[in-house]
């Protein structure tokens, strides 16, 4: 804090010690920006943060209960799945049911690949 001295000239001199006025605290109009912009970027990315992980989304059939989800082996098929999973069932169904459930557009798939089955082929 500075002060100023302030004397008089009397009979005797006397001293006295006055505290100047603080200067106050001046933003110009690109402080002010600067300063909103760096108080914004934590609550933007909070939001961002938000907004991109919204919670995981979790497959379920209508009943609410989690669909099965099986993974193909070396040299499975969607048709040979389709046989193993429905044998009473006609393969054309079932594989365009396993198409529709993944939202596949081919039926080209990879050993390895995980698939979620329709509920009405899933095991109980």
């Amino acid at each position: 804090m500075s002060t100023a001295v302030v004397t008089t000239i009397t009979d005797r001199q006397v001293s006295v010690l006055v505290p100047s006025a603080q200067p106050r605290l001046r933003l110009t109009k690109r402080g002010r920006v600067v300063f909103t912009s760096l108080a914004a970027v934590p609550v933007v990315a909070g939001v961002m943060l938000l907004a991109l992980n919204g919670g995981g989304a979790t497959a379920t059939n209508s009943s609410g209960a989690d669909l099965e989800q099986v993974t193909l082996k070396a040299g499975q098929s969607l048709w040979s799945l389709a046989e193993d999973i429905a044998p009473g069932v006609d393969p054309r169904d079932v594989v365009s049911d396993i198409l529709s459930v993944n939202q596949l557009d081919s039926g080209s798939v990879q050993a390895g690949q995980r698939l979620m089955l329709p509920a009405e082929y899933s095991a109980e």
